[in-house]
């Protein structure tokens, strides 16, 4: 059903299940479990100025302006503003009235968060970083330290949030492919604690001794037991690591979440598109075919332009895929369009079955009311609208094998 102001699970006829929640992180998310030994060169907490700052490595990071969290925006406060409707002298003055993070317990307490679900009227999320997101970027230069950091956070997650909490928050732990072997171990470790879901960098994978492509071989054994336990790998936008393009045009590489530059927001650098490159070129998928992947918070507006650049591959050197990767892609891969893309268009690139419904609820950025994203979904059937705002979600959380 469409066309609701303010529509609610009740006038859709079913319960929807939301692709993408996020929490905002307590401040020892990073802390809590750390190695003391190597405390030092992971995250750590300082005052500055006066200011509570992040420090990554020893150094300011910037990827959230205010990564306390406090105060926080409202969410949905960006909505207009995505959509192209209002302009904005100062993106500060787009945020609007800001709130304290105390009023809010559902940003950081489960129980809150099922009675705020329920509040939504939806079913069940995944559950993502915030912070989280941009901090493998962030220690690219310390890479064990970067693992051990991942492991705290992923501990902490599982004490605050659990994996697969009253089958309905399903919180997606952080692995990185840096060493395979680590990625294994943390991936047995969030198995056995019922994880359903994983969140990967959507970049290529930091080695000692360089930069390799998401889909060498060398991270097979990762991807065997992803293929044996039947859980989903997300790609959520964060920090990609894509500085040296930035500075390729002369930008600053420092990654900083609503930073606006007229050059960089038409440069057609598009990290999740390249990460799925990488995949087909690889070939994973037909090494490991239940392999599934999601793109979460990355739209869908790239993938028209990965589709032709596939196509004509394809018809260069059909030699090169074991099939049209067009059609590995479809099988493999599921998009969580941004409420303002054409969704007719990329449902009929990739199908309504592989289309999710995302909020990005409670960012600034995301929807206020989540399931007001039906609204957007204007131009698809009945059945598709349901595929995309309830079945495709909860057939990726299926229980795994």
């Amino acid at each position: 059903m469409t066309g609701e102001t303010t529509p609610t699970a009740t006038d859709l006829g079913f319960v929807p299940f939301d692709c993408d929640h996020h929490y905002y992180e307590a401040e020892d998310a990073f802390t809590r479990h750390m190695d003391p030994a190597i405390a030092k060169r992971g995250l750590q907490w300082a005052n500055i100025g006066g200011k509570t700052r992040l420090l990554v490595g020893g150094r300011v990071n910037r990827f959230i302006p205010n990564p306390t969290f406090d105060p926080i925006a409202r969410p949905g406060s960006l909505d207009a503003y995505f959509r192209g409707k209002a302009a904005a002298s100062d993106i500060r003055e787009a945020f609007g009235e800001l709130d304290r993070i105390e009023n809010h317990p559902e940003y950081r307490n489960r129980d809150a968060k099922i009675l705020k679900l329920d509040e939504q009227g939806i079913g069940g999320c995944f559950l993502f970083p915030t912070l989280g997101v941009g901090m493998e970027s962030a220690m690219l230069d310390d890479l064990p330290a970067m693992r051990a950091s991942f492991s705290a956070f992923n501990r902490w997650l599982d004490d605050d949030w659990g994996f697969a909490y009253q089958d309905r928050i399903f919180a997606a732990a952080y692995i990185s492919l840096s060493d395979v072997d680590h990625a294994v171990a943390e991936l047995e470790w969030a198995l056995e604690r019922g994880a359903r879901i994983v969140n990967l960098r959507g970049a290529p994978v930091p080695t000692p001794t360089g930069n390799v492509s998401l889909g060498d071989p060398r991270h097979d054994p990762f991807w065997a037991r992803i293929n044996e336990a039947g859980i989903t790998v997300a790609f959520h936008s964060g920090d990609a690591g894509y500085g040296f393009f930035l500075e390729h045009f002369g930008l600053n590489a420092e990654f900083e979440a609503f930073r606006y530059n007229p050059l960089r927001s038409l440069l057609n650098s598009t990290p999740v598109a390249d990460a799925m490159a990488q995949f087909i070129a690889g070939q994973v998928f037909h090494r490991f075919p239940r392999v599934r992947v999601c793109t979460i918070e990355s739209g869908a507006s790239w993938v028209p332009g990965l589709f032709a650049r596939m196509t004509k591959a394809f018809k260069q050197h059909a030699n090169a895929f074991p099939e049209d990767p067009c059609e590995t892609f479809r099988n493999h891969v599921w998009v969580a369009p941004f409420y303002e893309d054409d969704m007719v268009e990329i449902a009929g690139l990739i199908g309504a079955d592989h289309m999710l419904f995302g909020s990005d609820w409670p960012h600034a950025e995301g929807l206020a009311n989540p399931v007001a994203f039906v609204d957007d979904l204007a131009g698809l059937g009945d059945a598709d609208i349901e595929r995309v705002m309830k079945t495709n979600g909860e057939y990726l959380i299926g229980a795994p094998a």
